[in-house]
């Protein structure tokens, strides 16, 4: 005697060797006997044998049309033999029993299950609506197998060309247009990625990275909704000074200014003037939202998003010959020794004469240029000579402020890798779209400029974070707790040192158009010029406010995502370079091994260029090579080397100690990006300013 029994919804058949009134010893075709319960015996049948009667079972249940078993199915619970003997025969054998159970367990939308072996008819509506879905699912899937077979073609529908980005960065996993790019990567044996761009759906490189950007962080587009001005600021007092700025051609956003009176009088006093947008802008307001939305501009080589709209900028940036609200920092200095004898905070109107361009000027202001007041250099604007002396002696104060923090710091700031500039040429319109031609230009570090602005921002800073704990208003710091490898900067609300700069406290307050950690210190800066010691009662943000700590998390993972697309459109942009220009071998410097790839890196020494390269595992950090370029994936961002020669002895070929900070972010962004269906972010860290921003103060200083 065999047995067909139910086993947690699967069909066995097998030989019973025992049997009690509860169960069975059943011995399967395999050899392996089970133990089965008598409830879930189904069927027993004495022929054929088991293994027979399945195979039976289901060439008869595909014969079943199913419509004509429900006209003869009956409307209360009926077993599957008494539907047999309906639809066969009376005496219909044990295939044909076991044939029509396989038909009704496999047909749920024409017959319910009531019980082990037991079925009840669907209503007439519910098997016409299950029909219809079955239908479409039908026709939904022969579409995916259609567009899935054009992929493999190598052609892309246009379903898929329209859905592109959205599969992409952000995929539906139900859609079609996912399923079809699924199901056709299966068949072709190709990554997603690699099958798209194969069948010509990725046509540029540039709107690639872009809209993978946009899908991320701007979902709803970069454009800002409807929002009023922020009202006139209330009546504020003329500052009795002339004002310059310092930034690149590009900046829009200029947030800081200078001023220098009392030269010549053995007391001078420097003004450090930030843009004021948090007088006009009110924590929780309209605009306020915006900016904690975005909390950063965004920036990229031919192109920014802004934190905030254009026409507030407009209003607060501190353009020439404008009187604009500012935050102003005097700092009173000894003439001679440069010793700093006292600090005010002062909300004005600052009068700005002129905006200078340090990317015009910087190969007139040199050393020898601020040493020498008889060296002349042609083109020299007036503007320029007239703040000869005052530039001079603020070249002298930053070199003094830089060499108290080195003191302090332990170990001196080098400067020995210029920062790089990228010029797009035929760009159209404000954006561009990736068929321009890119110019990179250096820009050494360190230049008289960029340090007299740096050190200015680090004053500001330093200074308007102590002043912030000695009121007793909490702000937002940046701080490190030494310079061992290893230790990060930190964001937070306490008041501690941070090693790498070499000062007691930092809070960056110098930038509130384009950071909105900014913005919220400039909010406490206000409190306390306004309130002085009562401050704290009156300051937005009170101690321990659950608001910083959420506006310090959302800052830190928002502003560490904006420079990792930033560092993949300016590595993007470097490719560009070498393509354009027919570069197939450049020289370089042995940085590190990078442990997570295994490869060894190799530092440009003219381009911002990092790469893995073959052939360098045993030459020692700081030896030069010369390596042939290979092939260039502008998607993933990937270009491998191969050394070609060993160009001069290693600077120290003992060194084989830990990278500095700069080498170890170079490393990150090094090798090619992990690009899945879903197309993982590629991790990338900055340091204390994103790369790109050359005009702000800020991002020039640590």
């Amino acid at each position: 005697m065999h047995a067909l029994f139910d086993d947690a919804g699967k069909f066995l058949a097998g030989r019973i060797l025992s049997e009690t009134d509860t169960s069975a010893q059943v011995e399967l075709d395999s050899g392996k006997r089970v133990k089965v319960k008598a409830a879930h015996i189904l069927l027993r049948f004495d022929k054929p044998q088991p293994a027979e009667l399945l195979a039976q079972a289901r060439a008869v249940a595909e014969g079943i049309e199913l419509p004509l078993a429900w006209e003869f199915a009956p409307d209360e619970e009926f077993g599957f033999a008494e539907l047999a003997r309906d639809y066969f025969s009376a005496s219909a054998p044990p295939t044909e029993q076991a044939g029509m159970l396989l038909a009704l367990f496999e047909a749920p939308h024409y017959f319910r299950r009531a019980g082990k072996g037991r079925f009840r008819k669907a209503s007439a509506e519910v098997v016409q609506q299950a029909l219809a879905a079955i239908e479409k699912k039908q026709q939904v899937q022969a579409q995916i197998d259609a567009w899935a077979g054009e992929l493999v073609a190598g052609r892309c529908p246009e379903a898929i060309h329209a859905q592109l980005y959205r599969i992409l960065f952000k995929p539906d996993k139900n859609a079609p247009e996912y399923k079809a790019v699924v199901e056709a990567s299966r068949l072709a044996q190709l990554a997603p990625l690699a099958l798209l761009t194969r069948a010509g759906a990725i046509q540029s490189s540039y709107q690639f990275h872009w809209q993978r950007f946009l899908f991320e962080h701007f979902p709803r587009g970069t454009g800002f909704p409807e929002l009023p001005l922020p009202a006139p600021t209330q009546e504020l007092p003329l500052a009795e000074v002339q004002a310059y700025s310092i930034d690149d051609s590009a900046t829009t956003e200029i947030d800081d200014a200078l001023s220098l009176t009392g030269l010549g009088t053995g007391t001078v006093r420097l003004g450090i003037h930030i843009a004021a947008p948090g007088l006009a802008i009110q924590p929780g307001d309209a605009l306020d939202q915006v900016a904690r939305t975005r909390l950063s501009t965004v920036y990229m080589p031919g192109h920014k998003i802004t934190m905030l709209p254009d026409e507030v900028v407009q209003r607060f940036t501190l353009d020439q010959e404008r009187a604009n609200p500012a935050v102003s920092l005097y700092v009173t200095i000894d003439e001679a020794s440069l010793i700093i004898t006292g600090h005010e905070t002062v909300l004005e109107r600052v009068p700005v004469s002129v905006n200078l361009r340090h990317d015009q000027l910087d190969h007139i202001v040199t050393e020898q240029w601020l040493a020498d007041p008889q060296l002349q250099v042609e083109g020299t604007p007036e503007a320029l000579l007239a703040l000869r002396d005052q530039l001079s002696f603020l070249y002298r104060l930053a070199r003094h402020l830089k060499a108290q923090r080195e003191a302090v710091r332990g170990k001196p700031e080098t400067f020995s890798r210029p920062d790089y500039t990228f010029r797009l040429e035929g760009q159209v319109g404000e954006e561009p779209d990736g068929s321009e031609t890119v110019a990179i230009e250096t820009r050494r570090r360190g230049a008289p400029l960029d340090l007299i602005v740096a050190e200015a921002a680090i004053v500001a800073n330093s200074t308007w974070g102590q002043m912030l704990a000695d009121s007793g208003v909490p702000g937002i710091y940046r701080s490190q707790a030494s310079l061992a490898p290893g230790v990060k900067v930190r964001m937070g609300t306490r008041a501690l040192p941070h090693a790498g700069i070499g000062v007691k406290s930092y809070a960056w307050a110098t930038s509130p158009l384009r950071r909105y950690v900014d913005l919220v210190n400039q909010w406490q800066v206000i409190a306390c010029a306004r309130h002085g010691r009562t401050a704290a009662l009156a300051a937005p943000f009170k101690p321990k406010d659950a608001e910083l700590f959420s506006i310090i998390s959302s800052f830190d993972a928002t502003y560490g995502a904006y420079n990792a697309y930033q560092a993949s459109m300016e590595r993007l942009w470097t490719l560009k370079y070498l393509q354009q220009n027919g570069i197939q071998e450049i020289v370089g410097t042995v940085i590190r091994d990078n442990v997570q790839g295994g490869d060894f890196l190799v530092r440009a020494d003219t381009l911002p260029l990092v790469l893995p390269v073959l052939g360098v595992q045993s030459l020692a950090r700081g030896a030069r090579v010369r390596v042939r370029l290979g092939e260039i994936d502008e998607i993933a961002l990937d270009v491998h080397g191969t050394v070609i020669e060993r160009i001069d002895d290693p600077l120290d070929p003992r060194d084989d100690g830990p990278v500095d900070d700069d080498e170890g972010e170079e490393a990150a962004t090094a090798g090619p990006i992990a690009i899945a269906l879903d197309l993982d972010d590629a991790e990338s860290a900055r340091g204390e300013g994103g790369p790109g921003a050359a005009g702000s103060a800020d991002n020039r200083a640590p």
